[in-house]
């Protein structure tokens, strides 16, 4: 009888303990109520073609690819957003992290005038970005818009689809990428492919600027293995 009961307790003994494993771990996570989720993406900054001809340029953090689709994310009410809807050419150029001092030059100008009140407070209109960055246009192959000759990666696309999201507050881009520039620092020699131990983009983590650490591994579908 003895040992039956013990045998019987075992299972519940085991559960409760599972039980309490499992809150200890909740337990270790705070809930909290950040006021933005950048978790840490790159950095891009998007030219596009303004009404009169010039062009534009602007920093934004929420871009992702899929194949050779781009997906961003612009602030509805920016020139950005405002020339896409009008002009769909676009150069997604992606700097290096030694370039975040020009990138962060960027952060409180604007090409929208009047300045939107959804801006934040002391943001001013500048038309010539370029200029104020200190950044240099490079012209374009297959679109208006003009690429940034700094940065090491440089995209030109075209707006597939964009639409609002959920809130309103913001546009999500779809673009498509028609060609692909590359500094040939960054381009494994005789191939199309870049090489990941000698290309770093510059990450925006809970509004600070970082670059990527010593690498860790590859996945399994990684065409450039060790």
């Amino acid at each position: 009888m003895s040992s039956t009961a013990s045998t019987a307790r075992t299972p519940s003994t085991r559960t409760t303990s599972a039980a309490k494993a499992e809150a200890n771990a909740k337990a270790d996570h705070l809930a909290i109520e950040p006021t933005i989720l950048y978790f840490g993406t790159p950095v891009v900054l998007l030219s596009t073609e303004n009404a009169d001809g010039s062009a534009n340029l602007a920093p934004i953090s929420s871009a992702w690819a899929l194949g050779h689709t781009i997906v961003m994310g612009l602030g509805a009410e920016g020139q950005t957003a405002h020339n896409l809807t009008r002009r769909p050419q676009i150069v997604i150029n992606v700097p290096g992290p030694h370039l975040w001092r020009h990138v962060e030059s960027l952060a409180m100008v604007t090409g929208r005038f009047p300045v939107p009140e959804s801006k934040p407070a002391g943001m001013r209109y500048e038309p010539d970005k370029f200029g104020v960055s200190g950044f240099t246009a490079q012209e374009s192959e297959v679109v208006g818009p003009p690429r940034v000759a700094e940065c090491g990666l440089q995209f030109e696309a075209t707006v597939a689809r964009s639409l609002p999201d959920t809130t309103g507050d913001f546009l999500i881009v779809e673009a498509r990428v028609l060609k692909v520039h590359a500094d040939p620092a960054i381009v494994i020699p005789g191939t199309d492919y870049v090489e990941p131990a000698a290309w770093s983009p510059l990450i925006y983590n809970f509004r600070h600027y970082f670059g990527l650490g010593a690498e860790l591994g590859h996945t399994c579908r990684s065409q450039t293995p060790r």
